[in-house]
């Protein structure tokens, strides 16, 4: 059997454990969150630009938008809300494939369900699962290396298509086979290039729309009759020859349906990249410990080595980012955060709006370099170790060999409600996050879609109102 073969049939008759389809509503919560709370960044140009391509384009109302509550077709609206839920880099993270599976795939199925029918839950898993899959298998064991990573290659997006065609199929009533076809139709249209994180732009905010967005195509196109190659996957030139050159099927296949590693998909305590998180971790021990940023003479923060190329190059941009979201990628500026006193869990989305002068100043005197044990933990555990010379001569340091919110010290039911809780009320009033807190968990528990489709309404009318009154 074919590797698109077996995904098409796990996710056509895949039955959720328990404890997987209780860990379900937690990724939709998630997502929503971070998507309303990025209507409140001043820099992000992605999610309007997508709107309002996707406002010209026009077409049958299928879909609400996050937030905006804007009808549109499925794609389009999966696209939007696809950008808003990867615009602040907050959305959660799979170890060790280290790509960000939910920011596509939710979107994707949201948009689906709109017109489709099926159980979501059951959809939105098999769409992480196989997402983190695809990840790992394009992970060196040898090294630990992310192969996609080594050729400027976004892995989020480009196995997040994938794993969007899969909910969406599983929600349009694909078979297995047909399914699998929607998996050889999105492998076509995967993409995302990484400059971005070295040098700026906004571009990558919107991969995971242009996932979420293709796989809802990819499914369309199938249940329409469109077949894909049986082979993309595995095949000469296939999906993994065409990203990664060498490929582990077993990461694909084993287990599959039994070993869940959409269990193993981690939440952010920060808005900045997951690379980042360890040497937060770091510097907020050693100011709680009763270091004075300002006594901070010169600073040393050891990572792992294959993080450098995200965090610490080249270093002059790192050192003074261009941009609130290009400092999300800056080891140097996100140290700088935690040492004066970051908002949120540590560092928060106000810490990201603006580039302080004195933040800047304190970024400059940061050097990154490779720590020989954060990169053997790599990339099962993010690890760092921080070492401060202050003015007088004294030398702090503290490792974490596991960061906040990772498998070691995951983030708590109350953390995760605090996080949605501060991201949703950015654009919306108390009553109303709480309500959208509430349809979301009832999923669990047999609740219906059709609640947040609802809510989704609410906000049309209110956002139609707002634009007859202008």
């Amino acid at each position: 059997m074919t590797l698109a073969a077996s995904l098409g049939e796990f996710a056509a008759g895949v039955t959720l454990p328990p404890a997987v389809r209780a860990d379900v509503p937690g990724r939709i919560l998630d997502v929503l969150g971070n998507a309303l709370a990025a209507y409140a960044d001043p820099e992000a140009d992605a999610a309007p630009a997508t709107l309002a391509a996707a406002r010209r384009w026009g077409g049958a109302a299928e879909a609400t938008v996050f937030g905006s509550g804007d009808r549109l077709p499925a794609p389009a609206a999966a696209l939007v809300n696809g950008t808003l839920s990867h615009s602040l880099d907050y959305d959660d993270t799979h170890l060790p494939s280290v790509l960000h599976p939910s920011a596509s795939v939710v979107p994707a199925a949201l948009a689906a369900a709109g017109s489709g029918s099926g159980d979501l839950l059951a959809a939105i898993a098999a769409g992480i699962e196989v997402t983190n899959r695809l990840g790992m298998a394009g992970c060196d064991p040898a090294t630990g290396a992310n192969l996609y990573f080594e050729r400027g290659q976004h892995a989020t997006s480009i196995c997040g298509t994938i794993g969007a065609a899969v909910a969406a199929g599983r929600l349009f009533g694909l078979d297995a086979a047909g399914i699998a076809h929607a998996i050889g139709i999105a492998a076509s249209m995967g993409a995302g290039v990484l400059e971005a994180n070295r040098t700026g732009g906004s571009v990558k905010r919107a991969h995971c729309g242009w996932a979420a967005h293709s796989g809802v195509v990819a499914a369309t196109l199938a249940a329409e009759g469109l077949t894909g190659p049986p082979t993309v996957l595995e095949g000469r030139f296939g999906f993994f020859a065409a990203h990664t050159g060498a490929f582990d099927a077993a990461a694909v296949t084993e287990g599959l349906g039994d070993r869940w590693e959409l269990l193993r998909t981690v939440y952010k305590p920060y808005p900045a990249n997951h690379f980042t998180h360890p040497g937060i971790d770091c510097a907020l021990a050693l100011r709680a410990a009763g270091l004075d940023a300002s006594d901070a003479d010169a600073i040393e923060l050891g990572v792992a080595e294959p993080v450098l190329r995200t965090i610490a190059e080249p270093p002059e941009e790192k050192a003074r980012p261009r941009s609130g979201y290009h400092a999300k990628f800056s080891g140097p500026y996100t140290i700088a955060v935690a040492l004066t006193g970051g908002g949120g869990l540590g560092a928060g989305l106000d810490d990201f709006v603006t580039l302080d002068p004195v933040r800047l100043a304190l970024a400059a005197k940061v050097r990154v370099c490779a720590d020989a044990r954060a990169t053997s933990l790599f990339p099962r555990a993010f690890a760092a170790v921080l070492t401060v010379r202050t003015r007088g001569g004294a030398v702090l340091r503290h490792r974490v060999d596991g960061s906040r919110g990772g498998p070691v010290r995951p983030l708590t039911p109350g953390e995760l409600a605090a996080k949605f809780a501060d991201n949703a009320g950015r654009l919306l009033p108390a009553g109303r996050v709480a309500a959208l807190s509430a349809a979301v968990s009832r999923l669990s528990e047999g609740g219906a879609v059709s609640d947040l489709f609802q809510f989704g309404e609410t906000l049309y009318r209110r956002a139609e109102k707002a634009r007859s009154d202008a």
